[in-house]
Order: C-alpha cells, then structure tokens, then sequence
C-alpha cells in the first residue's frame, strides 16, 4: 500500500507540474518567485480545488511538494467566497440609472374583512378560497398622484403599510418583487388583475386577470433557471410588472449589476393596447396576488404568510422616457387533447347510486355551469368576471356563467347579488334543518391528472363569502363504497355537506354570522352554493380546458313531506 501510494503521489506530481508549465505559471526548471508561485497555486485552486474529493486530493499534493520544496508548514485551506445578490446593491444601481424606488411591502387578501367592513366598496368577497390565503401586493402610491382607492382600502381594513393592494401604473413604471417563491405547495402562481377601468367611457369593476400567471411550473428561480424543470420553492427570483420594454430592459440591467443572473428574471407584461396605464383619476386600478395553496408544511406556509422574505419596488423614472411598449404576450393554450368523458358513464352509476341510497329523500338535482368567464370577456365587454386565473377553471351550482357590467363604486344595494344576477334565486338551496343535506359529487380531476388540486366551497349565496372548503386531499377514495365492483371509483368522489354531521366525509356548515367577532357561519335561514374550483394541468402548464372535464354535481335531499 505505501508503494502504491507514492506511486500515486508521483503520477499526480508530474500531472501538476505539466499543468503548471503548460499554462506559464512557472519555468520549465521552477525557477519561479515565491510570490508567482502562490499566485499560481491559488490561481489552480480556484479553478480546481472546489469540486470534490479527487482535486482536494490534487490540491493537497500541490501544498505538500510547496511545503517540502520550501520547508514551511502546509498553508491552511482557503475558505471559499460564496457570491450572493444584493438587494441594496440593486436599488443603488437603479438610482444611479435615474429611478426614484419606492419600497412596499405584502398583505393578506381578506375579501371577507373587506366585504362586510365596507360593503360600498366591495359588495361581495367574490368567492373567495378559504384553501388558502392570498398574499398582495402593497404598492405605495405614485410620487405626483395618491389613488383615493388605494387608500380608501388600506383605510377600510386598518393597513398600517403605506401602500396599498390597489395601485395604478404609469405606462414608463414598474413593480419589482425581489426575494423567494413560497415554500413546498401543490401549487403557487402570482398573479396580476385590472380591478377596475374604463370601457365606452364608463369606468366600471372588471376584475380580469392580465393574461397568464407565473407558475411554479413555468417560473425562472435559482432552482429553476430560464424556467427549465427544477426545484421552483423557496427561491430566488425577481419578477418585473411593467408595460414598457426599455423600463424593463434597464430594470434588468440594474439586477445583472447586483448579482442576479438574467436566467432567474421574469417578466409581467402589463400590455398598454388593453389596459388605460397612468397615474390619473381615470387611469386603470390594478393588484398583484401570490396565490399558493395547500403547502406540504404547514407552518413552514404560515411563515411565509406572515413575513414573506422579499422586497417590492416602485421605480419611477425620474426624468420623461421615450416609450417602447411591449406587445400582448403569448398566452399558454389549454386542451391537452385528454378528456375525462370515458368516465361519465361510471359518474352515472354514482349518481344512480347515491339516489338508491336515500330513496325515501326527495332530491333535487342543482344544474352546474361555468362560474367565472375568461378574463378577457372583461375587456371585451366591460363585465366583471371576479379576477379568474388563467390556471383554473370554475364551476358553480348555477344556471348561468357571470355576464354583467357593474359600477365601480355602487351604493349599498341591499341583495346585491340577486339585483345584478336574478338568475340566482333559481338555483340557490337552504339547508334549514339536519335532516336537509347535500351530496357533492363527481371526477376526481386530480387523479385523473387534469389539475394539480382542486376544491369545493359552501359559499353564502348572498355576497359569495365561502365558508370551508374540502379539498381532493379529502375526497380520495370516498366514491369506491357506493361503486365497491367498479375499477374507475378511484377516480370520483362523493362527500356530504349538512349542518350536523354524524359520519365521515361530511363537511359541516357552520351557522354563526358574527363579523365583529370573524364569525363567518350562513344562518339556517339564509340560501346556499357550491362552487368548484380546478387548478392547473401539468401537461400544459395552464388551466385545464372545460371542453375536456366533466362537470361535477351536486343534489339537495330533503325529508319526504
């Protein structure tokens, strides 16, 4: 073994004083300067020493034939540099290029605080997720112009940021989040919306979303450079929100300085030929959310909520720029060519199934329809689609999809949404007593692979606050007790949804209203929905195309009078 090791030494020896003199670091005789030759040695261990136990291995031998030559102990190892962006380093670099950078900060997205604190501004909680909480943006306002809107909610819900969830942009401006995604989630995106704007000089709320989401299928991180298939949780990235491509073009330019590589830069392109962006009066109102849902830790998620570890810039240019606008994106295509239709006529036999089981009920079958429209209906005709994601799809027991323009600002209108949607009263149930329940039922779209998650919502028809919801964590393998002989079971689902649940897979609604109290129940005597929402198709790394699933149901059973 001694033989064979210095047999080694000797190989790797000769290999390095090749290499040395291959590349002029000393003389064919070693007649180098003492400091050449540190120099040289600290130049190999750079470029080799770092990267495992084989050129440790070089690199020692390098130390022992310098102390040996030299007589003088073995130099200690040299601690590696790690280089890391620079957040401060980055705003200097965009207040040397001319920006004013205003700094924000991040809120929770409480639609129901906002919806029964102030129902003038908004008079629904728009079918809010009770799966999760939604993160915004606060952006502080424009140096020249404070958004009444902006600040009439920070007021309304006793924001102690100076910005606000509600923001306008001028068309040389942008939004800059710098800092880490969410931590390990089924699912996160972040998402921007016009909130309100105007359409044939009506300044009306909207709510659409602006064209796709960021994903944590398609997101450029630390961990998933250039998007390519990574790790995309807990990292770094920079997300610029702008219209103006020389903006964004100098926005990058100030993060490369700072350290941040352009392959973890993303870029949300607020598009001016569909959006009014300014500072005025009239100007559109937009947000931000980062929507994750159903982390795989839940007080690693709750963490995040709390002080999410980032950083949100306004940068303003400080002197007129001449505009270059961006064009509409591309927008990812749903339809993966895959429909769930093969299994409708299993969800018949469920369905079957379920109405032999509580024969001696009445049952009412409530229709299903597409809730939300697509965003871009919003520009198109001025309705309000209650801010939809491109990831997503959204059912409702309802006859109708949304199809209605609405005031901005609206008075209290008592029964809002029966005004503005009369449709509803046709559909709507009541569970007044425990012997009235629902069953839920239908294609579990997880495993059938067309979401990445879904869930149910027990929403309060009036003002569309969502009470809970069960999710497909809950609703695996719930369908194989009414079809126990049919191999596709495993692909549907059957839950219950009373006011007092005695037995599993029952979710059960909670009749408290006290908002003072965030007491979030439906009265007994106040009507119901369910709504369904699919997020996210991994094979197009968008929502799932409503041509390709099947709708799920839902049928009200009451004691036979």
């Amino acid at each position: 073994m001694q033989i064979d090791r210095m047999r080694i030494l000797f190989l790797l020896n000769g290999i390095i004083i090749v290499s040395l003199i291959a590349v002029g670091n000393v003389s064919a005789s070693c007649s180098c300067s003492q400091s050449h030759c540190d120099q040289s040695l600290a130049k190999f261990d750079q470029s080799y020493g770092e990267n495992g136990d084989s050129t440790d291995l070089i690199s020692d031998t390098v130390l022992q034939i310098q102390s040996v030559r030299e007589e003088r102990p073995v130099r200690p190892e040299r601690p590696v540099r790690e280089e890391r962006p620079n957040v401060k380093a980055f705003k200097h670099a965009l207040e040397k290029d001319g920006f004013t950078v205003q700094e924000g900060g991040f809120e929770y997205v409480n639609l129901i605080d906002l919806y029964f604190s102030n129902p003038d501004f908004m008079p629904t909680a728009g079918g809010n997720n009770p799966t999760t909480k939604y993160i915004g943006y606060s952006v502080p306002p424009a140096s020249s112009h404070v958004n009444p809107v902006g600040a009439n909610y920070s007021k309304v819900l006793g924001s102690s940021s100076s910005g606000s969830n509600y923001w306008n942009l001028g068309p040389d401006e942008a939004v800059v989040f710098v800092g880490r995604t969410p931590p390990k989630c089924r699912y996160f995106s972040f998402d921007s919306e016009m909130q309100a704007g105007t359409y044939e000089n009506k300044f009306l709320w909207m709510w659409p979303n602006i064209g796709d989401t960021l994903n944590n299928l398609v997101i450029k991180t630390e961990g998933t450079p250039n998007g390519r298939h990574g790790n995309p949780f807990n990292q770094t990235t920079v997300i610029i929100h702008t219209a103006d491509r020389g903006i964004d073009h100098r926005i990058r330019a100030a993060a490369h300085s700072a350290g941040y590589p352009d392959s973890i830069i993303n870029t949300m392109v607020f598009p001016s030929s569909m959006l009014h962006m300014g500072v005025k009066a009239d100007s559109d109102i937009f947000s931000t959310v980062i929507r994750p849902a159903l982390y795989e830790d839940k007080q690693a998620g709750e963490k995040y909520f709390e002080n999410t570890p980032a950083v949100l810039f306004r940068i303003t240019p400080n002197k007129t720029t001449k505009l270059d606008p961006y064009k509409v994106p591309k927008q990812r295509v749903r339809g993966s060519g895959t429909t769930e239709f093969d299994l409708m006529d299993d969800l018949e036999q469920l369905r079957n199934a379920i109405l032999d089981k509580y024969s001696d009920l009445d049952a009412r079958e409530l229709p299903t329809s597409q809730w939300f429209p697509p965003g871009n209906d919003a520009f198109q005709k001025g309705i309000n689609v209650y801010g939809p994601d491109n990831d997503a799809c959204y059912l409702w027991t309802a006859t109708q999809t949304l199809s209605t323009q609405i005031p901005w600002i609206n008075p209290v209108i008592e029964n809002f949404n029966h005004h503005y949607y009369p449709f509803m009263v046709d559909s709507e149930v009541k569970l007044n007593n425990s012997n009235e329940f629902l069953i839920v039922y239908g294609v579990n779209h997880v495993a059938t692979r067309k979401a990445t998650y879904l869930n149910f919502v027990v929403y309060a028809a009036e003002g569309w606050y969502g009470v809970g919801a069960v999710t497909d964590l809950d609703l695996n393998g719930t369908a194989q007790a009414y079809l126990p002989n049919n191999p596709n079971a495993k692909y549907l689902y059957v839950y219950k949804v009373a006011r007092n649940c005695d037995e599993s897979h029952c979710f059960e609604v909670p009749s408290d209203l006290n908002p003072t109290e965030q007491k979030y129940g439906i009265p007994v005597e106040n009507p119901l929905l369910i709504g369904w929402r699919l997020y996210l198709e991994k094979a197009t790394k968008t929502g799932p195309s409503y041509t390709e699933i099947v709708y799920d149901k839902a049928i009200k059973f009451d004691p036979t009078v």
